[in-house]
């Protein structure tokens, strides 16, 4: 199995829960589409819709 994102856990907490975490924090760090102004970004969605807020406010 490729570890990926998940290598820094080593050995520990078992592989069953570190592919659990994998799958989490592979989402949590992908691209994503807004759907207000159309950008593709990659910074968390709470941040981005703050910045929307002021600057179409």
């Amino acid at each position: 199995m490729k570890v990926g994102i998940v290598g820094k856990y080593g050995t520990r907490y078992g592989a069953s829960l570190r592919k659990m975490v994998k799958k989490i924090e592979i989402s949590q760090h992908a691209k994503y589409t807004c759907s207000f102004c159309g950008l593709e970004i990659f910074t968390s969605q709470s941040l981005h819709d703050l910045v929307n807020r002021y600057h179409f406010s």
